[in-house]
């Protein structure tokens, strides 16, 4: 199955993040929705293999970020493909603690809210846990949200394996088959001439061939050779 339909349905992007004792993590996600006005609540979707599941399930708070549009691809690389088993994706982002005491993430955020769970539903591979809002506030003024949609298209992001949107084999159309692209064996970013990377400086229309050797994936800094030619 293809899954071409449900890559209609609209998303924003979010880091949620959590906390257990002094430690903090948090992570992209895609799944947030508001669910009730009085009391505001808001669902978020977790995939049970990560860290953050597993931080909001002992203590039940979490946070949620909502991105800026310009937010760029080795920041969201780093919530998004990088797991807080292995760094501490807090040490160089500019964050602030609530009520709760859990991380607020404040680098590239518009606005945030601050939740205690009131449920949690096992969905399988994920759960959905679903909080108060306790507290909110405005980071930023007249800037866009980032869209799932801007992500996937403009700036040629993917979806990591844990996330509920994630598709294994993408459907591609015979025009975008016949462009040279090549991805990342990593963490999935596929590199397209056809937009290039702004980002690193690379113009459009720059074959992967032609990258210098000095490049790396703008989501998750790996070598250039870290990458094979899609078919």
């Amino acid at each position: 199955m293809e899954k071409r339909a449900l890559q209609q349905i609209n998303y924003g992007i979010y880091i949620v993040s959590s906390k257990n004792g002094a430690k903090y993590n948090g992570q992209i996600v895609n799944s947030v929705f508001q669910v009730t006005s009085e009391p505001a609540a808001v669902a978020v979707c977790i995939n049970k293999s990560n860290l953050t599941y597993e931080f909001i399930s002992q203590s039940k708070v979490f946070t949620v970020s909502v991105l800026e549009k310009n937010a760029p691809m080795l920041f969201l690389g780093k919530f998004g493909f990088k797991s807080g088993r292995d760094i501490d994706k807090f040490a160089e982002t500019k964050y602030l603690l609530g009520k709760t005491g859990a991380p607020v993430v404040t680098d590239w955020s518009l606005a945030y809210f601050e939740c205690e769970v009131l449920s949690q539903t096992d969905a399988g591979t994920h759960a959905i846990f679903v909080g108060k809002v306790i507290a909110e506030g405005i980071l930023q003024e007249d800037k866009e949200p980032l869209t799932y949609d801007y992500y996937r298209l403009i700036k040629k992001g993917k979806s990591p394996k844990a996330a509920p949107s994630y598709v294994a084999n993408t459907f591609q159309t015979e025009e975008k088959k016949a462009a040279a692209k090549f991805k990342c064996k990593v963490c999935g970013y596929e590199y397209s001439p056809e937009t290039g990377d702004a980002e690193s400086g690379i113009n459009t229309g720059t074959a992967f061939e032609s990258l210098p050797q000095s490049w790396k994936c703008p989501v998750c800094k790996v070598d250039k050779n870290n990458f094979e030619k899609e078919n």
